[in-house]
């Protein structure tokens, strides 16, 4: 396995906390990578039916069986076992004892604030970053190809085909994963659903237009948003609460934590269908929000994300607030410098008041500028601060 970036946040966490949950999508590495950073420790999966059954009926013998710790990988499907884990944590004498792993963050979440609340750290697992994908030196690296191919690690550990594997992974997660929350019997509905969401990727969410397209409740459109958020299928970005005197938009946008199932769900196939789609600007969007969100989730940043938009259509499509300083970032699939491109970030100066701002696009490494907003290729934009 290519190392991964988040795996000394893991060490660091282990050392820290009594135990750790590692979450994130489905195939995002999560075994790979607790079993590579702890290789030492007794590992157990709860997909195995056998160990979920004894898990099930009879918690106590199951955890016994691993007196020095263990690794529990989906460890959400026997929620019951964690009553069982706050004891034992309580009596151990080292850190890192129990390293659960889970792709539905809402049952883990549901089940370790019952029980483990101040025992456990939480790490965010998304698909591979950028700099991870480099390690396999693929000949084609440019923007539309990660896109199209978007960022699981079997796609590149493996080679597997886009067009065939993302197809199967949409049909595992609506038969598993979204069972496992919520008994949906019109999986078809569903699988529209997300096909719609797909369609409004770097939008604004508006529910009620959403559930009439799809022909579902708007509490029914509300669940299977949560679903897809609690699943890491989706990822929504909450406007900036502050409005600096302004009548700003108060809803979310939406975004896929992975833009290779966006373009799956969306029917686009080939480079050249990506670049003439009318949703390649929306996909490079999402593809670098994601991106970023990767970054911290990889070093374990409690910054706060948003965007910020007026009622009069100027946006920001993303605003990092450190708690000390916010900054401002404009982002467009453009490959050619020009001024136009900065109209957004210069108004956002005149509103907040704040210069720290960047324009992140597809051309040239970094242009100065005299007028403070950075110009810089997305590849090469790190948080600061």
């Amino acid at each position: 396995m290519k190392p991964r970036i988040a795996e000394k946040l893991l060490k660091k966490y282990s050392r820290q906390f009594r135990a750790v949950a590692v979450v994130g999508p489905r195939q995002s590495g999560k075994t790979t990578l607790v079993r590579k950073v702890f290789p030492r420790k007794p590992y157990v999966s709860l997909e195995d039916p056998d160990e979920r059954m004894l898990a099930s009926l009879d918690p106590r013998a199951f955890l016994n069986r691993y007196k020095n710790g263990a690794i529990i990988d989906e460890a959400q499907r026997v929620p019951e076992l964690f009553n069982y884990m706050q004891g034992i944590l309580d009596q151990a004498k080292k850190d890192g004892f129990y390293i659960l792993t889970g792709s539905n963050n809402f049952l883990l979440q549901q089940s370790i604030s019952q029980s483990l609340a101040g025992r456990i750290g939480y790490i965010d697992l998304l698909p591979l970053c950028f700099s991870e994908i480099q390690q396999f030196k693929r000949k084609d690296n440019s923007i539309e190809e990660l896109i199209l191919n978007g960022c699981y690690p079997e796609l590149y550990d493996k080679n597997r085909k886009p067009t065939m594997w993302y197809p199967a992974y949409t049909r595992t997660y609506i038969e598993r994963d979204v069972k496992q929350i919520r008994n949906i019997e019109n999986t078809i509905t569903f699988n529209r659903f997300l096909q719609l969401c797909a369609g409004r990727t770097s939008q604004q969410l508006n529910v009620s237009a959403l559930s009439n397209e799809a022909g579902v409740e708007i509490k029914t459109a509300q669940a299977w948003l949560s679903i897809l958020q609690s699943s890491y299928i989706i990822h929504l970005l909450p406007p900036y609460h502050k409005n600096f005197n302004k009548r700003v938009v108060k809803t979310p946008k939406l975004y896929f934590l992975d833009t290779g199932l966006a373009c799956s769900l969306l029917g686009i196939r080939e480079k050249k269908e990506l670049i003439n789609s009318h949703f390649r600007g929306a996909l490079f969007e999402n593809y670098v929000i994601a991106e970023i969100l990767k970054q911290k989730y990889n070093t374990g940043s409690t910054a706060g994300f948003y965007y910020w938009k007026e009622n009069n259509g100027l946006e920001i499509d993303l605003l990092i607030d450190t708690g000390k300083t916010l900054m401002a970032h404009e982002i467009k699939a453009a490959t050619t410098y020009n001024g136009s491109l900065l109209k957004s970030l210069h108004h956002w100066k005149k509103v907040s008041g704040s210069d720290k701002s960047f324009l992140l696009y597809n051309g040239p490494i970094e242009i100065k500028t005299k007028n403070r907003p950075q110009v810089i290729n997305w590849v090469n934009y790190k948080i600061k601060g």
